[in-house]
């Protein structure tokens, strides 16, 4: 059974269907702790500014 866990943790972060949630530890674990830190993203505004990066600007080598 915990074969089958681990293997699904690593599908979640290879489609990166666990950003959110990878994004969230990161937020609490090192930018809460600021007095001036905003709240964190929202699910929807988290994805979308993800898509906006992955998106913009050129995208190839050449």
């Amino acid at each position: 059974m915990q074969f089958i866990k681990t293997c699904w943790q690593h599908i979640r972060q290879l489609s990166g269907e666990d950003a959110y949630e990878r994004y969230l530890t990161h937020y609490y674990a090192v930018h809460a702790q600021d007095a001036d830190a905003d709240e964190p993203l929202t699910r929807a505004a988290f994805y979308q500014q993800w898509q906006e990066q992955k998106w913009t600007g050129v995208k190839r080598c050449c």
